[in-house]
Parts: C-alpha cells; sequence; structure tokens
C-alpha cells in the first residue's frame, strides 16, 4: 500500500500503531518499577506525540482527550501524582479509547470517554485506591452523576445537486457522494428522474439523475462543498441553510412532498444509545495501516538497489550477445553470463526475502497485557518471560500467528497455571511463570509456549476420548499422540465453561492455522511440572528451498527442510507384493515406514529399475516417500491451489518449473499422518499377538 497515495490519516495511524505500543509498554513496566523516571518520561512522550499529531490530521476528540491523560502524566512526571495500580488500570483504559477514537471514531459513545475521564480524576485525588471499575459500571445501578454536556448547534441544510453529463466516464460516485453527505449526519434523499429518457434514447454513460438532501448535521457548509470538491466547476450544486436546531438524541428527517417523478430514498436518523457500550481491545484487534507497512533496515535497501544494477548490467550483456552475429556468440561467454544471472537472482531473492522479515519480538509483546488482564480476571499470578524476540520471521506468518498464540496463553493460564493456593501446596512459588520462545532450526521456525502448571492430564485425556469415540478403549497409544487429541474440534476436558475457555474450540483454530501456514504443532507435558506446546513454521510463505523429485511422468516438490535422509530402495523391500506388512525401512536403528508415491498417486506403468526413498521428518516423526528419480533442489515460488482443490490435502501448493510445466508440493504432514495410519495397520497384520515383527533394511 503507498500510504502517501491514499488517505494522509494512515500516516498517522501507522505512526499511532507505534505510539500505542510505545505506551502500553511503558505502562506494564511501571507495575514492577513505578518509580523508573525514564518509563514515566516515555509514557508522556508517547501520550504528548498521540496529542499532537492527533490534532494535527484532525482527529480532534482524540486530541482533547489525550490532553487529559497527557496532563496527569506531566504531574507524574513533576512527582505531584504518585503512580499506583489503579493510575495505571485507568491508562490502559484510556489508551483502548484513544485507540477506537482513530480506528471507528464513529462508534464511540462520548459517556464512555467521560466516565473515563472521571476515573482518571477520581485516581488522581486519591479517592480510589486499588484498582478501577470496569467501563461496564458505567450502565451499572447507580452511576456516577455526569453533568450533561451542552448541546452542540445542529445546521440543516437543503442540498440540490446535479452531476455533469459526463460524470462517470469522470469516474465520479453519486451514491459514494451522497453516502459521505449522510455520515456527518442524518438527513433524507430525493432522486428526480424526470429528465432520464427512453430506452431507445438512453446513454448508459451519460448522467441525467438530480439529487435533494435535507441533510442536518453539525459540520460547517465547508465540509459539504469538500465533497464535490473534484468536480465543483462542473456541478450544477445548490446549499441553502434551514433553520438551526438544538441537538436532541434523535434528530427526524423534514418531510419532503413527493412528485410523481421522484424516487424517494428515507436515511434513518442517527440514534444515540441509551446504555453506553464498550467494544473490548484484545491482541489482534483493530488491525490498522502498519499491518500493511515494513519497516525496512537501510542497509537491506542499498543492497537490494545494488543487487538490481548488477542485474541490469547482466541483462545488457545477455541482450549484446543475443544481437550479435553468430560467429560472436560465445557458448563459454554464454555460460558465464547465465551463472552470474543466476547468482544475482538467488542474492536478490534473499534479499527480497530478508525485507519481509521482521523480529517476531513485535509480536510478543502483544502479550503482556492479555497476560495481565487475565490474570486479574482468574484471580491467579502469572509472569510472561519472553526469549528470542530478535528471531525473524515472514511479516505475514508474524500477524496469522496473532490469534494461534492468544488462545494457547488462554488455554495455558485458564486450565495450566494453578491458583496461588494451589501452588503454595505444591511446593511452587505462588506466581507462575509462562514462557514465549523462538528459535530457528535448519530451515524453520519453532515457537514455543511453556507453563510450569500442572501438566496434561492424559487419563482424563484417554476417558473423553473413549466417551466421544475417538479412541477405542484399552488400546495402546504413546502418550504424545493422547496428547495431539485436545487438538480435535469440540475436543475439551473442562468441568466447566468460562468465559476464557473450556468450549473446545481453541486448540482446534490454533492446529488449523498453523496447518494453513504449513507448519505443525507438537505437545509434552509433565504431570506436576507443565507443559510445552511448540509450533513448527517455514520461515516464508512466498519461497523455499525444494527437492525437484519425478513420479513417473509427473514432477512433485518436497521442501528441503522436511528431508532427513535419502536412500536407495533396496531389491528385496521392492520386489516384495504390497499389503503383506513390509513397507518399514530399518534406519539409524528405528522402523520407518514408507510409501510408494505410484500407488498413492495411481501412476501406470512399471517403476524404474533403481527407486529412491526420501526420508522426512516433521518434529519426532518420519517417513520415507519411494519415488522414481531425484531431479535436484529447485528454488520455489509457492503459488496457492485453487478453491476447487480446497480439499485435497497431499499437495500445499504448486509451482511453475523452468520449462512452464507444473510441479505439486507435497504436504509432508498429511503424509506422514496417512503413513503412520499405514504402519499401525501392518503393525496389527504383522504381530497381531504381540510376539514382535521384522526388519527391513537398506542398502
Amino acid at each position: 500500500m503507498n500510504i502517501l497515495a491514499g488517505d494522509p490519516a494512515d500516516i498517522f495511524r501507522q505512526e499511532a500503531d507505534e505510539l500505542f505500543v510505545q505506551l502500553e509498554t511503558a505502562l506494564l513496566d511501571l507495575e514492577t518499577s513505578p518509580g523508573d523516571k525514564e518509563t514515566i518520561a516515555s509514557a508522556f512522550r508517547a501520550l504528548h506525540t498521540i496529542k499532537g499529531s492527533g490534532a494535527m490530521f484532525g482527529f480532534d476528540a482524540l486530541a482533547r482527550f489525550t490532553h487529559r491523560v497527557e496532563s496527569v502524566f506531566d504531574r507524574v512526571r513533576n512527582g505531584e501524582v504518585p503512580v499506583t495500580p489503579a493510575l495505571i488500570g485507568v491508562t490502559l483504559t484510556a489508551r483502548d479509547h484513544m485507540r477506537q477514537l482513530i480506528d471507528a471514531p464513529g462508534r464511540v459513545v462520548p459517556e464512555v470517554g467521560a466516565a473515563i475521564l472521571h476515573d482518571l480524576d477520581q485516581v488522581v485525588s486519591g479517592q480510589v485506591d486499588g484498582g478501577v471499575r470496569r467501563l461496564a459500571a458505567v450502565a451499572a445501578p447507580a452511576p456516577v452523576a455526569l453533568p450533561p454536556p451542552p448541546p452542540e448547534p445542529v445546521h440543516g441544510y437543503r442540498i440540490d445537486f446535479a452531476l455533469p453529463a459526463n460524470a462517470f466516464l469522470l469516474g465520479s460516485n453519486p451514491v459514494a457522494m451522497i453516502r459521505e453527505m449522510l455520515e456527518m449526519g442524518s438527513g433524507q434523499v430525493r432522486c428526480d428522474a424526470s429528465d432520464v429518457p427512453g430506452v431507445d434514447g438512453l446513454d448508459p454513460e451519460r448522467c441525467y439523475l438530480r439529487w435533494e438532501i435535507m441533510l442536518h448535521t453539525d459540520q460547517p457548509v465547508e465540509a459539504i462543498e469538500d465533497v464535490f470538491l473534484f468536480i465543483r466547476n462542473e456541478t450544477q450544486l445548490t446549499i441553502e441553510p434551514l433553520a438551526e436546531l438544538a441537538v436532541t438524541p434523535e434528530v427526524t428527517p423534514l418531510p419532503v412532498e413527493p412528485e410523481s417523478e421522484a424516487v424517494e430514498m428515507a436515511v434513518p436518523a442517527v440514534m444515540v444509545p441509551e446504555e453506553p457500550t464498550v467494544v473490548p481491545v484484545t491482541a489482534g484487534a483493530n488491525r490498522s495501516a502498519s499491518d500493511s507497512v515494513i519497516k525496512v533496515n537501510s542497509d537491506r535497501v542499498n543492497s537490494l538497489m545494488n543487487q538490481v544494477g548488477e542485474l541490469v548490467i547482466v541483462q545488457s550483456r545477455l541482450k549484446q550477445m543475443a544481437h550479435s552475429g553468430q560467429d560472436e556468440l560465445s557458448l563459454v561467454a554464454l555460460r558465464a553470463v547465465v551463472e552470474e544471472m543466476g547468482r544475482l537472482v538467488t542474492e536478490l531473492r534473499e534479499t527480497t526475502k530478508g525485507i519481509r522479515m521482521v523480529p517476531i519480538g513485535s509480536l510478543f509483546s502483544r502479550f503482556r497485557r492479555v497476560v495481565r488482564d487475565l490474570s486479574r480476571e482468574l484471580g491467579k499470578q502469572v509472569r510472561l518471560e519472553t526469549k528470542g524476540e530478535e528471531t525473524e520471521l515472514d511479516k505475514t506468518m508474524v500477524e496469522s500467528l496473532n490469534d494461534p498464540l492468544v488462545h494457547l496463553i488462554r488455554n495455558a493460564m485458564d486450565h495450566g497455571i494453578e491458583s496461588a493456593g494451589l501452588r503454595r501446596s505444591a511446593g511452587k512459588p505462588e506466581e507462575g511463570v509462562l514462557l514465549l520462545t523462538a528459535t530457528h532450526v535448519g530451515g524453520q521456525v519453532l515457537i514455543t509456549v511453556d507453563d510450569d502448571g500442572k501438566g496434561l492430564n492424559l487419563a482424563r485425556i484417554r476417558t473423553k476420548a473413549e466417551e466421544r469415540g475417538l479412541l477405542a478403549p484399552g488400546v495402546e497409544i504413546a502418550d504424545g499422540e493422547l496428547a495431539q487429541l485436545i487438538f480435535h474440534p469440540g475436543f475439551s476436558t473442562a468441568q466447566s465453561v468460562t468465559g476464557i475457555s473450556g468450549r473446545g474450540v481453541g486448540m482446534d483454530v490454533v492446529k488449523r492455522s498453523i496447518e494453513a501456514l504449513r507448519g505443525s504443532v507438537d505437545v509434552t507435558s509433565q504431570p506436576g511440572v507443565g507443559c510445552r506446546v511448540t509450533l513448527r513454521l517455514p520461515l516464508t510463505l512466498a519461497i523455499i528451498d525444494g527437492l525437484l523429485l519425478k513420479v513417473g511422468e509427473e514432477r512433485y516438490i518436497v521442501p528441503l527442510s522436511n528431508i532427513d535422509a535419502i536412500v536407495e530402495l533396496a531389491e528385496a523391500e521392492r520386489d516384495a507384493p504390497s499389503g503383506e506388512g513390509n513397507h518399514f525401512l530399518f534406519i539409524r536403528d528405528e522402523l520407518v515406514p514408507f510409501l510408494h508415491l505410484r500407488d498413492l498417486f495411481a501412476v501406470p506403468g512399471a517403476p524404474p529399475e533403481h527407486e529412491k526413498v526420501v526420508i522426512v521428518v516433521v518434529g519426532k516423526r518420519r517417513i520415507g516417500l519411494v519415488v522414481d528419480q531425484i531431479l535436484g533442489d529447485h528454488q520455489t515460488v509457492i503459488k496457492s491451489l485453487s478453491r476447487l482443490h480446497a480439499d485435497v490435502r497431499s499437495f500445499s501448493g504448486a509451482t511453475i518449473l523452468g520449462d512452464g510445466r507444473v510441479a505439486l508440493i507435497l504436504e509432508i504432514d498429511h503424509l506422514i499422518e496417512f503413513g503412520q495410519q499405514r504402519e499401525e495397520r501392518m503393525r496389527n497384520l504383522l504381530d497381531p499377538f504381540g510376539k514382535g515383527g521384522h526388519e527391513f533394511h537398506v542398502r
């Protein structure tokens, strides 16, 4: 998005996002170090900048509200007002209200802001000692009496306009213009279609209509004229003032006498709600202009420009060689240019990919507020710790990770971490710890959510799974596979449903969201010690390093980050008939199931004499894929499959090869799941009485 080419207010919204993060971080830091002068100054600077920039870009209500909060923190900075939990709480609530004044000013109820400022005055005057009341209490019985705001004058205007005949060709949209005027207040619209000719003489690109609007608004007449700014000279426009009225909760549109040749459209008046409502602010809410903006290090931009410059030089060399005579064209020189082009394209790809990468710390910082608010709601003491904030990940993935991590945090705090009393009885510190960690492992990023709570109750998970028919009674299953059942849709072991969790929806959302990012989820738990959820994700969703495979006449791609080994299929395993329980390889002292992709994809014809087995891995799970031929590595530009192929789970996408053919990208996680199911069936066939099975080796 080019902000400069759009609404200039988007520049302020982008800046405000950073200022709100700065303000929230400072306020949360003040909870642990209330006397830190630099932190207080940081909060004051954020408020001051929000106020000044807001006024500059026309957010007057924001500027007025923020000025009151800024004045309080000016007194805090001067040592006149102490930093207390109550002050921090009401300022965080004020921060949420400021956010709404920017993102949805039309939905803001003035009484809510007045109630927040009243709470702030109470805190400053020392009448509130611990905590502040929720904004929902504004509408509760016995509210604090607030003086009614003075009535603002509402101006009435009769607006009569006709656009030029070529308005549609100029790109003008009369419906959008009328809607923009009605958003200023309330009114009634009448469309005069008397000049519209019959079908024979109708020009579909000509504007024949005329409109009359009775508008009631507190905006000046200049605001109405601005609607016609770009076609003012060509438009027949008349604006006549009506008698001014005092503002009332509901403005009744003035009646307009219907005419036989007029089309009348009544517009509902704007209603003022009887009770103020508050839209809760959570992590991930209020997606704004900054979600489409990436801050790029200048060194990366300079590197990109240098590589583009070199690419232009190489392109010129190729062009010169192409236009030169055949005798002068040297094959060696051409190969050298091609190799140089390949090197530059690789560097350009890495630089471009680096531009999309952002530190995951920008995501982790959002959850401090989530943990703080949930701790108070649950009555638990929980401290959030983070590691690896400098780990970089594709910005698109960072934005997509917000909701899954919120679900994991809420689940860990509600079901995992115990109350202070239970922790004390178990010999643990009363304060629980929630640890978010991000690390690079090969071509993947691992994000872990650790808690030091009671861990998963695997016995209860098994009981619930048997009740729901997900697991046969008495079947042996590894603890890791049993823990994976918590991601099944609607699965929950909670005794009761709360406003935070317990409906069996959140963990299902986590798994589906991570799989949509071509990632996977692992769970490990130790009773009484805690639980760890690990998210394994690729670095980027745009370009990956892949291995190009051939099966029959088709090509397939496997991400290099998922490949553990490549071996040749032994003759004994290749010649053995399918379905007799022999689809296993013994590799590194471990039994690994394998799949014939020829069988899986129903490829006709006989396989080649020498088949290869590509051992792929996701987490701790491995499977072998038998292919006809390994064609080599391939830089893969990922293209999404169409909606018609949404149910095809074996492929995560496609790419276009150099010869124009399409190669499908294998979905490794699904293939491993399929292989494990086959492994279980084969083991039952091989060893129905538990006496041990066979081993198959590769050379």
